[in-house]
């Protein structure tokens, strides 16, 4: 973890974000008057860039869910 001002912050943005993608830091604070107040770290990643079938088995679809309904289907002019 290092503590860097803001204005060296502004000068070496590309280099801190480097320390963060190379692991060789964890985190970096930012500092105003000397106290910390930003951290910066990387994004954590997520699942595999996949998000197809996340809720899979978390719950059933009812059989009946590609029925219309009435009341809706006249809402909307009886053609759907």
């Amino acid at each position: 973890m290092i503590q860097v001002n803001m204005l060296e912050a502004k000068s070496d943005l590309s280099r801190l974000v480097r320390l963060l993608e190379s692991k060789q830091e964890e985190a970096i604070y930012l500092a105003r008057n000397g106290k910390a107040v930003v951290q910066m770290t990387l994004i954590p990643k997520g699942p595999a860039g996949r998000c197809i079938g996340v809720a899979e088995g978390k719950f059933k679809v009812p059989d009946e869910f590609d029925e219309w309904d009435k009341e809706v289907e006249d809402m909307f002019g009886g053609g759907l």
